[in-house]
């Protein structure tokens, strides 16, 4: 080993050491958006963790739900489309050509939503999950519970 290479090892062994062992605790950072959870608000931040035969919620590193996976009797799906109208009236003020730009666009908030029975324990709850881990969760929770989720976007009302 030559001296340029001993000081490239010397400088990159921080490096590998951190990217090869960081800890991910595998679970996803998701916001309470309602349901019947006692401990945690509406818009909290809490952890969401898909283990094999349950899920649990975590906030301030606590469990503060856990359900079992055999429970849960529906797994639903849906987004929040609205447009940007606020921050493009500021944009406007600054440059029209911008603040028009910015009322033609959408902005996506992705919902999951969860129902479980467990003897006679029933509840629910909606979470909004980030918009590159929404496809993780469901994956997640549908291996887990064997359920299909269901696109509450897709479905219609007949009267």
């Amino acid at each position: 080993m030559n001296f340029k290479q001993a000081i490239c090892l010397t400088l990159c062994a921080p490096v590998f050491a951190s990217t090869t062992f960081a800890a991910s605790d595998g679970g996803y950072n998701v916001k309470y958006d309602g349901g019947s959870t006692p401990g945690i608000k509406v818009g909290d931040e809490v952890r969401l963790y898909i283990d094999q035969k349950q899920i649990r919620y975590s906030k301030d590193k606590k469990d503060v739900l856990t359900i079992s996976a055999a429970s849960v009797t529906e797994i639903n799906y849906g987004q929040d489309v609205h447009r940007r109208i606020g921050t493009a009236i500021g944009l406007a003020v600054i440059s029209l050509g911008v603040g028009a730009l910015m009322a033609l666009s959408k902005s996506k908030k992705h919902f999951i939503g969860l129902t479980w029975a467990d003897g006679d324990t029933k509840g629910g709850l909606a979470m909004q999950c980030d918009k590159n881990e929404y496809r993780g969760i469901l994956t997640g929770l549908e291996g887990i519970t064997g359920k299909k989720a269901v696109d509450t976007d897709a479905l219609t009302v007949k009267n």
